[in-house]
C-alpha cells in the first residue's frame, strides 16, 4: 500500500485478535479506519484457538478472516503493508511505510504484536506451536494427564511449571538455564511430584513430525509427550522509536508504558494487545481491543466537540447553499485577488437578490443518474444557492451543502424549505479552506469550484475525497475555456473586466486528476469533455458551453 492522500480517524497497525478487535468498535462508530496488517500474527503456529467463548478450537486463521470479514462490513479498509517509521504532533500522526508510501490519521492503535524468541536449542523451533507450547491456558488440555516438561529460561520459568502441574502430575523441570535452586523452591517442586532436572537440554526429539523427548547434554533421553517453555518477548515497537515514549520493565522484558486503555505517553497513540502485554491470549486481546477502539473513538468524540465550540463547524436548517455555479469565479467585480474568499464571494452573493438561476447543473444530474447506485449521503462542495444540493435531494439523497458564503446558504435553505426538503439537506457556511466534518459520504459532487481569489481548491477536494466510503464517488464538473468564445455571456458580463486578467488558470479533466493525485485506491470511471447548450441566469439566453467531468471512484475494501 503506497497512498498518500487518504484522511484516516484512526489507523491501526496490525490485523490480529486485538486490532481487529479494535476496528470493529471503531467502525460501528462510523470512524474511517484503515488496518495495516503484516500478515503474520503470533499464533500462526497453532493450529487451534482455544478459550475464546463461541469460537473454541477454530483455526486461527479463519478467526482473522471472519473478523476482517466482519470489519469490512463497517466500511473499515484492511490492506497489508507494514510501517517503518511514526512521526506525531498534537494534530494527528504520519506513518511511514515499508513500500515508500505514507498514510495520516488524527490517531493511531499499535497492536503489532511481538516475537517470541525461543532458547536456542535444536529442534526446539520445529516443534513451536505443536509440541513445544507456551500457554498451558490455551494447549493444556490438549496434553492434560501426559508427559509433559518445562524447559526452564528465566525466572518466569518458576512460575510456568507450578501453573503447567495443573494439567499432569507426570511433569518434568528442566532447570539448567534458571540457575541453581533455592532449596526451599526446589523443596516446594517436589512436593507436587515434580521431577527436576539439572543437566542441561541438548535438543528436541521427534519421530514422524511428533516430539518424543528430550536429549541431555550428558547423553540421557527424557520422553515425553510435549515440553513449555517461556520465550523471550521482542514487541514489534520499533515504529515507534523516534518518539522517545515512556516504557515499562518487567520479568517478561521491555514493554511500552500504557493507562488502562491503552494509551501511550503520546495523547494520540494507543497500544493494545501482545505488544504490551506478552501474557494476554485471543480474548483477552479481544476484549482489550474492544475496550481500547472505545476510548479511541471517545476523545476523538471529546475533540470534535471542542472544536466545534471554538471554531463554529456548522449549522443547521438556518443557511443553506444553492445554485447552479457556486463560488466559482464568474462574478468577480473588481474586488481583486487582495480579497479574502470569504468576504469575496460573500460580497459577491450579498450584491444582488440572487445570482444564479437556481437550477441543477445539467451534466451533474447526467453523470450522479448514470451511477446506478442507491442514493445515500451526499456532500456538496461549493453549493451556492443550492441548485444541485436540492436536485440530490429530491432524487431521495440526504445531503451536507457546504458553501463559503453565508447570504448563498441562507438562499438554499429558504428554497430547500419551500420545496419541503428541509429534512434532507444540512446546510453549512463555512471557509471550505478550514472546514472539516467527522461524516462519511457516497458522494462528493463540485461543480464549477473555481474562484477568481485564491482558494486552495485541491487540497478541499482531496480533503472531501477521504470522507468518501468504500465504492464512493467523487464527481467535479468544472468549465473548460479553450477559446474565449467558450465563455458564456453571461458570466462574461458578470465578471466585468477581461476573464484571462482575473481567473485562475483551469485545469483539463486530466490534469485535474493528476493535480489530485488520490493514488492505487482510486480508479478514474470518467474524465472528459462534454458539451451542452446552457441557459443563462435570466431563463432565456443561450450559449454552447464545454463542462469537463472527473468521476473518479474509491475502491471497495479488498
Amino acid at each position: 500500500m503506497s497512498e498518500t492522500n487518504e484522511n484516516w480517524d484512526v489507523i491501526i497497525v496490525g490485523g490480529g485478535a486485538a486490532g481487529l478487535s479494535a476496528a470493529l468498535t471503531l467502525g460501528r462508530a462510523c470512524r474511517r479506519v484503515l488496518v495495516l496488517d503484516a500478515g503474520e500474527p503470533r499464533n500462526r503456529f497453532a493450529a487451534h484457538v482455544h478459550g475464546v467463548l463461541g469460537h473454541e478450537g477454530v483455526d486461527p486463521g479463519e478467526l482473522l478472516e471472519r473478523g476482517r470479514d466482519e470489519v469490512r462490513a463497517y466500511d473499515v479498509t484492511v490492506s497489508p503493508g507494514t510501517v517503518r517509521q511514526v512521526t506525531a504532533t498534537d494534530d494527528g500522526v504520519t506513518l511511514a511505510l515499508a513500500d515508500g508510501g505514507t498514510a495520516v490519521a488524527r490517531a493511531l492503535i499499535v497492536s503489532s504484536g511481538l516475537s517470541d524468541e525461543l532458547p536456542e536449542v535444536p529442534g526446539l523451533a520445529e516443534q513451536w506451536g505443536t509440541g513445544v507450547l507456551h500457554c498451558p491456558y490455551c494447549h493444556g488440555w490438549e496434553v492434560r494427564g501426559r508427559r509433559l516438561g518445562v524447559l526452564g529460561t528465566s525466572p518466569v520459568s518458576l512460575h510456568q511449571v507450578e501453573l503447567v502441574r495443573q494439567w499432569s502430575d507426570r511433569l518434568t523441570f528442566f532447570t539448567a538455564a534458571c540457575g541453581p535452586l533455592a532449596p526451599a523452591t526446589a523443596e516446594r517442586l517436589r512436593s507436587r511430584g515434580v521431577e527436576l532436572v539439572e543437566v542441561p537440554v541438548a535438543g528436541i526429539t521427534s519421530e514422524g513430525g511428533r516430539l518424543t523427548g528430550v536429549r541431555l547434554a550428558d547423553g540421557g533421553q527424557v520422553a515425553l509427550d510435549a515440553v513449555f517453555t517461556a520465550p523471550t518477548s521482542r514487541p514489534h515497537d520499533g515504529l515507534l522509536a523516534g518518539l522517545d515514549l515512556a516504557r515499562t520493565e518487567s520479568p517478561m522484558g521491555s514493554f511500552l508504558a500504557v493507562d488502562p486503555t491503552g494509551r501511550t505517553a503520546h495523547p494520540r497513540i494507543w497500544a493494545v494487545g501482545n505488544v504490551v502485554d506478552p501474557a494476554a491470549n485471543v480474548a483477552m486481546c479481544i476484549g482489550a481491543g474492544s475496550r481500547t477502539g472505545g476510548a479511541v473513538n471517545a476523545a476523538l468524540v471529546a475533540e470534535e466537540f471542542d472544536r466545534a465550540v471554538t471554531a463554529g463547524v456548522g449549522r443547521r436548517d438556518d443557511h443553506g447553499p444553492g445554485g447552479d455555479h457556486r463560488a466559482d469565479g464568474h462574478g468577480g467585480d473588481g474586488q481583486g485577488d487582495e480579497a479574502s474568499p470569504v468576504a469575496y464571494w460573500e460580497g459577491q452573493y450579498a450584491e444582488r437578490p440572487r445570482r444564479w438561476s437556481g437550477r441543477v447543473n445539467p451534466t451533474t444530474a447526467e453523470v450522479v443518474r448514470g451511477l446506478g447506485v442507491e442514493p445515500g449521503a451526499a456532500l456538496d462542495l461549493g453549493c451556492g444557492e443550492g441548485g444541485d444540493a436540492l436536485w440530490l435531494a429530491g432524487e431521495g439523497w440526504q445531503v451536507t451543502a457546504v458553501d463559503i458564503s453565508a447570504t448563498a446558504v441562507a438562499r438554499g435553505a429558504e428554497a430547500a424549505r419551500a420545496e419541503g426538503l428541509g429534512d434532507r439537506i444540512t446546510w453549512v457556511d463555512h471557509d471550505l479552506a478550514t472546514w472539516r466534518t467527522e461524516a462519511s459520504f457516497d458522494l462528493v459532487t463540485a461543480s464549477f469550484l473555481h474562484s477568481t481569489v485564491e482558494l486552495a481548491r485541491t487540497e478541499i477536494l482531496r480533503r472531501a475525497a477521504g470522507r468518501l466510503r468504500p465504492g464512493g464517488h467523487l464527481l467535479i464538473v468544472s468549465h473548460v475555456f479553450e477559446r474565449p468564445e467558450d465563455v458564456p455571456p453571461w458570466a462574461r458580463r458578470h465578471h466585468g473586466v477581461e476573464l484571462d486578467d482575473r481567473l485562475h488558470v483551469l485545469l483539463t479533466p486530466a490534469e485535474e486528476v493528476a493535480e489530485l493525485a488520490l493514488g492505487a485506491r482510486w480508479e478514474v470511471v470518467a474524465q472528459e469533455v462534454r458539451t451542452r447548450e446552457a441557459t443563462g441566469p435570466d431563463g432565456h439566453e443561450t450559449a454552447t458551453v464545454k463542462d469537463g467531468v472527473v468521476l473518479l471512484r474509491r475502491r471497495p475494501s479488498a
